[in-house]
């Protein structure tokens, strides 16, 4: 049984759910650096992943998770010279062992972001 996750802390469409828990795992969709009222955020990487992971870290908690339940992560970014930089700060957020993980370059993202992020967790 599948079981939808929102938060009055985070926007998101209206053609999609935040989260959905479903056989122990939590898919959240994709976060991009806004903030609860969809406006973008952050000037560098690593203030745009922190933006990201705050939404990310919200959406766990309303899930009864936190980061170090994400198993796997897919970064979605507009340039791939931006992976270095985010590669300095990304392990700061999990403890070991990392999630498995995806860097994937993208023509356009939602809002006109440059990163994006989606996880799967287990649930807690």
């Amino acid at each position: 049984m599948k079981q939808q996750i929102t938060t009055g802390d985070t926007k998101s469409a209206r053609i999609l759910s935040q989260a959905i828990v479903s056989n122990g795992f939590i898919f959240l969709s994709g976060q991009v650096h806004c903030n609860s009222e969809l406006e973008l955020v952050g000037n560098t990487a690593e203030e745009k992943l922190a933006q990201i992971m705050k939404n990310i870290e919200t959406i766990l908690k309303a899930a009864g998770a936190e980061i170090n339940n994400v198993v796997k992560v897919v970064i979605y970014v507009t340039d791939m010279s931006m992976i270095p930089d985010l590669n300095k700060v990304y392990a700061s957020y999990f403890s070991d062992p990392l999630p498995v993980r995806e860097a994937v370059c993208v023509k356009a993202l939602p809002l006109g972001a440059s990163i994006e992020l989606s996880v799967i967790a287990e649930k807690s």
